[in-house]
């Protein structure tokens, strides 16, 4: 049986063993009669169960249960030349956590056949230049995590979750606000490109003025009475602090809304947060927390809690 061939360069000889060892034990049947493995000794290693076929193309060289890693290369090589794991299967690949989806997502380039369906896989073609997404350091073809996420998030039905996704892999340090911004650019058009633009810029740290304009917006829409923001106040120590935004009520009663950035709820400033307002808490103060997303995404609910609090409505 011949097992050799040489590779593009026609320098370097490799048999079918060795591109089943880049590839978790899995090969197509296009690579094993590249390598000179004929049609006849695939049937028979199948048929005696030394090697399983996985799919009409694609072939285990192991058996038994497949490994995680094995799955991964499974869909890849399912997908066929140039595709490469995306979504959250790429992100996770490159480091994010409690993000998992029991699906593999595999990106297919446009001109390859639709693949057919394979149970726990979730194939999508594109027509993007997928070479030019590929990350180069990881073993199995994956996309870069700044296009990975970008485009899970535009497909993503739910806006909460496709910026939540943002803001985790911006958390986890696997990359930052810049760097997405850049391949927001690099994707156009994107779907949601403008609401993943005010984003990163609140990940970016420019949160509170857009969390301010967010609040007026949502008191003109439901009837409230315009806050005062900035307020300079004192605290229980005599500290000089700033409300984001507060009612004087009639009774004299003030009514606090503090709005806290979703992307900046790391565990100092959740505590730094949580210490301020108890310092601010006293009688005939009463202080509301919501974040940036609730007052964005889902106003009627912050204006319904106001109302009942007192706030008045605008004159």
């Amino acid at each position: 049986m011949a097992e050799r061939v040489r590779t593009q360069d026609m320098s370097v000889p490799r048999t079918w063993r060795e591109v089943a060892a880049g590839q978790a034990g899995l090969l197509t049947r296009v690579q094993l009669r590249e390598v000179g493995v004929e049609r006849w000794h695939i049937t028979h290693r199948v048929s005696t169960e030394r090697w399983q076929a996985l799919t009409p193309s694609v072939i285990a060289t192991t058996t038994g249960e497949l490994s995680n890693a094995q799955r991964l290369w499974l869909g890849v090589l399912h997908g066929g030349d140039g595709s490469m794991l995306g979504g959250l299967t790429a992100a996770e690949r490159l480091g994010l956590e409690r993000w998992h989806r029991d699906t593999i997502t595999v990106l297919v380039p446009y001109a390859n056949d639709v693949p057919a369906p394979l149970d726990g896989y979730r194939f999508v073609r594109s027509r993007r230049p997928l070479a030019e997404l590929r990350e180069r350091s990881s073993d199995v073809p994956c996309c870069q995590i700044e296009p990975a996420v970008l485009l899970f998030a535009a497909a993503e039905r739910s806006a909460r979750t496709a910026q939540g996704v943002l803001a985790a892999v911006v958390q986890q340090q696997r990359t930052d606000a810049a760097a997405l911004s850049s391949w927001l650019d690099r994707l156009a058009p994107l779907r949601r490109a403008a609401l993943f633009r005010r984003t990163l810029l609140e990940i970016s740290g420019g949160a509170q003025s857009l969390a301010e304009m967010d609040v007026k917006r949502l008191c003109r829409a439901h009837g409230l009475a315009l806050p005062t923001r900035q307020v300079k106040r004192r605290d229980a120590e005599g500290r000089l602090r700033f409300t984001d935004c507060e009612w004087v009520l009639p009774d004299g009663r003030i009514v606090d809304l503090e709005v806290d950035g979703l992307f900046h709820m790391e565990v100092e400033q959740w505590e730094d947060d949580l210490a301020r307002q108890r310092a601010l808490s006293g009688s005939g103060r009463t202080i509301v927390r919501c974040t940036s997303r609730e007052v964005r995404d889902d106003p009627g609910r912050i204006a319904a809690d106001l109302r009942r609090l007192g706030v008045p409505r605008a004159a």
